[in-house]
């Protein structure tokens, strides 16, 4: 969580560190909030959604208090490097940016209600930075886990598109991606539900202040 000088740049796959073919930690078992288990398999009827919205220690509070979701927990995803630490995440060589992987009831809390919760936490027009946070870790994502998932994240995008120009903001840089082939990888154990248990933690998440016209967030961080 840093301001950096230089002009961030994702790196190409043969740039990109080697990583490991495991992790070098473990993760904690359950949630510090919620109580549910962080990693799967999950319950029958939950859907799994993920997000790049900066900074993941503010925006995984963002979703764990949204009725409906289920549990919580962060990590790196869309980049090249196998099983990085935060380090080497941070040193903007494995291409992943900081994610946040939310398990949701969507009989409680609609995919498009988590969109509208996404798009208005951050400002998604900034490319490799939120706010002082700058690099490539701090890109805006939605990765997707279905064919129904990407079209609202497409339609999402392209909604709140609007009412951002309208309102003097620049194009969207999301990245809208399956989840396919770019692998959650969890975060170490001490960036999990960080603002629990550090209470006066940097939180670097804001948005524009723009509201987002789909659906109706429940929760307001």
């Amino acid at each position: 969580m840093f301001l950096s000088h230089r002009t961030p740049e994702l790196p190409t796959p043969d740039q990109a560190l080697r990583g490991r073919p495991d992790p070098e930690f473990t993760v904690p078992d359950r949630h510090t909030v919620l109580g549910n288990p962080l990693l799967g398999p999950y319950p029958e009827g939950l859907e799994i959604a993920d997000f790049g919205l900066g900074c993941f220690w503010g925006a995984e509070r963002k979703f764990w208090q949204t009725e409906g979701v289920w549990t919580t927990l962060v990590g790196y995803q869309g980049g090249y490097t196998p099983n990085p630490a935060y380090d080497e995440v941070c040193s903007g060589l494995t291409g992943h940016t900081e994610a946040v992987r939310v398990v949701f009831d969507p009989k409680i809390v609609s995919y498009a209600e988590l969109l509208k919760l996404f798009w208005e936490s951050h400002n998604p027009t900034q490319g490799f930075r939120q706010g002082n946070d700058v690099g490539t870790q701090y890109r805006s994502a939605i990765y997707t886990h279905s064919t129904a998932q990407a079209e609202a994240a497409e339609a999402s995008r392209e909604a709140y598109q609007k009412v951002l120009t309208g309102s003097g903001y620049g194009t969207i840089t999301t990245e809208v991606l399956p989840a396919a082939g770019r692998t959650f990888y969890p975060a170490e154990a001490y960036h999990q539900q960080y603002l629990d248990r550090n209470i006066n933690g940097y939180c670097g998440i804001g948005g524009t202040g723009v509201s987002c016209p789909i659906g109706v967030a429940k929760a307001d961080g």
